[in-house]
């Protein structure tokens, strides 16, 4: 029996829906004229354990964000509790395993609250408990899901990794949150693969002195190697453990997750998230952009380790109310049809995929389309890198048949949630343009000083003047690491790290990183942390990565590296690298390119010039500018004569 709790709640959930293009102009307005009462009246629909004394508090120059100050909740309380009532028997998560022929597996939004209760109090039996940092390094199994939501239901921070990511990777990661505890799986399925998941912990653990005990969730069966009286099998655990466990109160801004993103240089920053502001923009962004209707079946194809997975698989759809799919699998195996069968199997209606997928699966034939139906899609949508406009008629031909709008969604890890896109049949839809903003977000482009470039018909770097709900509150640990990332740039804005341009409608365009980052497959990595994995190779003195336009992952990393002598064989140096990088990092950022040169074009400050490279990795050398002021222009040729 569910026990009954005094909650501050309305009595019907409103999504504080937009309808048509005229109502969006009228609330966006409404949201720059009068933002605390705008977010006031969306985070009313919400339980609460008590209101918000105030709305928000901020500055951007230290910085300092707070939204609904006082307020107490849980989150989960509003993810499960609040829709037992009425939607107890709805189905909450449908799980599709990486097999077509195994059984997939259905969750009601009742079962969901038992298993996350369970979890729950199996943290809490082994020790954890509110504000401990854990790492989750899983599958995409259900188990996955409910370990996210135990951690928040007990109050303590999940920071999920994704299990793609290096022994190494995941060390930096437990270390800089000072982690606990891990959750974890014995092995993974990935297509035609399986990998050791629960040895790469291990291999991690050798380098963390902080993590107590282990959870480890049994998935395919595999014998592994437990260390006594730090790791427990979850099954054990979980026997005759109770499937009620109370929701932790939690203040407004207390954390809720970290997630580890990359940045300029080589060490991972931890993302803050915190409960209420996050919640409320998460629940709102997701019902407005993909329009959701209490009848639909969402599919985010997107793992939980990225941000993606984690506000629209998870909290956004379930806030909501809403049936989620959440699929282990990989969009080409047994073969590339695997997405439009399950979309076909399940009755999806919303599917939200990257345009790397996309781009692959177009790569494959309209063969692998044409035997499915898709009668069940009603809106489409792209995440994590700017669409191509090829792949974006694709997508709006084949899998929408054209009558899908196609919401191209722009947004980052540390953004929360959507920020701009098309609201799904309700703000006009153009190809490779993002569109407007959401309701409360507050763009603007400046130019190289900063100042606000107001007409249309521009381009600029994105920044934002306001802040909003969702946004990032710190880098765990180093606060001025976030000031500086993000506020010191441009005085008084939130600097994005894109470029974009303002169309003569004022639709934007993103038109990508200005900064040293480089974006594969919708994943973002910083030059400098693969730099610094491949020079971890012992023939490498040096070494410089730019991105450049890839068909597939939208952009492919290519290195240039210095060895202290020529190698004799080339092919051997690049297997090498390859394998350190993806020692260090993860098979994601493998180098897809690598060329052996004898220097690197430099300012006589030492400065790398990254502009000259990433031209040459374009295969654009024809307008190299000025390279007399180089400490040694003739690199340069020697570079461009030896480019792959």
């Amino acid at each position: 029996m569910t026990k009954t709790l005094n909650y501050q709640t309305s009595k019907t959930m409103s999504y504080h829906q937009i309808k048509d293009f005229e109502e969006y102009q009228q609330v966006y307005k409404r949201s720059v004229d009068d933002p605390e009462g705008f977010w006031a009246d969306v985070a009313e629909s919400f339980t609460w354990r008590k209101k918000w004394d105030t709305v928000l508090e901020w500055n951007f120059e230290e910085p300092n964000v707070k939204w609904f100050q006082g307020a107490k909740l849980n989150i989960t309380e509003n993810c499960l509790d609040r829709h037992l009532k009425t939607r107890g028997n709805k189905l909450a998560l449908i799980w599709e395993p990486n097999d077509p022929k195994e059984k997939f597996v259905r969750y009601t939004y009742r079962e969901l609250y038992e298993r996350v209760c369970q979890f729950a109090n199996v943290l809490k039996k082994n020790g954890a408990k509110k504000g401990d940092r854990i790492c989750i390094y899983m599958p995409m199994i259900p188990d996955l899901a409910v370990a996210v939501l135990a951690c928040a239901r007990i109050g303590a921070v999940h920071s999920v990794v994704f299990a793609g990511f290096s022994a190494s990777s995941m060390a930096d990661r437990i270390n800089d949150a000072e982690c606990s505890m891990v959750i974890t799986a014995d092995a993974l399925n990935r297509g035609t693969k399986q990998i050791p998941v629960k040895r790469i912990v291990n291999e991690a653990l050798e380098q963390c002195k902080t993590v107590k005990k282990v959870i480890v969730v049994e998935h395919l069966g595999w014998a592994v190697q437990m260390t006594e009286g730090r790791d427990v099998w979850y099954h054990d655990e979980v026997e005759g453990v109770s499937k009620e466990c109370p929701a932790e109160e939690m203040d407004a801004e207390d954390l809720l997750f970290i997630l580890y993103t990359s940045g300029s240089t080589g060490k991972p920053k931890g993302v803050v998230h915190t409960c209420a502001g996050y919640m409320v923009y998460a629940q709102y962004s997701f019902c407005n952009v993909f329009q959701y209707e209490e009848s639909d079946v969402y599919w985010c194809t997107a793992d939980i380790g990225w941000i993606t997975g984690h506000t629209y698989l998870l909290y956004g759809p379930l806030l909501a109310g809403a049936t989620t799919v959440m699929f282990e699998g990989v969009p080409t195996y047994p073969d590339a049809g695997r997405f439009w069968q399950i979309v076909d199997k399940f009755g999806v209606s919303i599917f939200y995929t990257a345009p790397t997928a996309i781009r692959a699966l177009m790569g494959a034939g309209v063969d692998h389309v044409l035997s499915y139906s898709l009668d069940s899609l009603r809106v489409l949508g792209s995440v994590g890198e700017p669409i191509n406009e090829e792949a974006w008629h694709w997508y709006h031909i084949h899998i929408g048949k054209e009558r899908s709008p196609v919401v191209d969604t722009w947004w980052q890890t540390e953004t929360g949630g959507i920020m701009i896109s098309t609201l799904a049949g309700v703000t006009p839809m153009k190809p490779s343009h993002a569109g407007f903003p959401l309701p409360g977000v507050q763009p603007i482009l400046v130019d190289s000083d900063g100042n606000e470039i107001k007409d249309n018909e521009v381009e600029g770097y994105l920044c934002m003047k306001f802040p909003w709900p969702g946004m990032i509150r710190t880098t765990y640990g180093d606060h001025e690491r976030c000031r500086i990332s993000y506020f010191s740039t441009y005085k008084g804005l939130y600097f994005t790290g894109d470029g974009a341009k303002r169309d003569k409608d004022g639709l934007y365009r993103i038109i990508g990183r200005v900064d040293d980052v480089i974006n594969v497959s919708g994943h973002r990595f910083g030059t400098a942390e693969i730099e610094e994995a491949i020079n971890h190779n012992k023939n490498v003195i040096e070494s410089a990565v730019v991105g450049y336009p890839h068909d597939v992952k939208g952009q492919g990393i290519y290195a240039y590296v210095i060895c202290d002598k020529m190698p004799e064989n080339i092919d051997n140096l690049r297997s090498e690298i390859i394998e350190t990088v993806v020692q260090q990092i993860g098979k994601i950022a493998r180098p897809d390119k690598i060329q052996v040169v004898s220097g690197l074009p430099k300012t006589r400050s030492g400065k790398i010039m990254r502009r000259i490279l990433r031209k040459v990795a374009e295969g654009d050398t024809s307008n190299l500018g000025d390279t007399s002021t180089l400490l040694d222009p003739d690199i340069v040729d020697e570079i461009k004569e030896g480019a792959l």
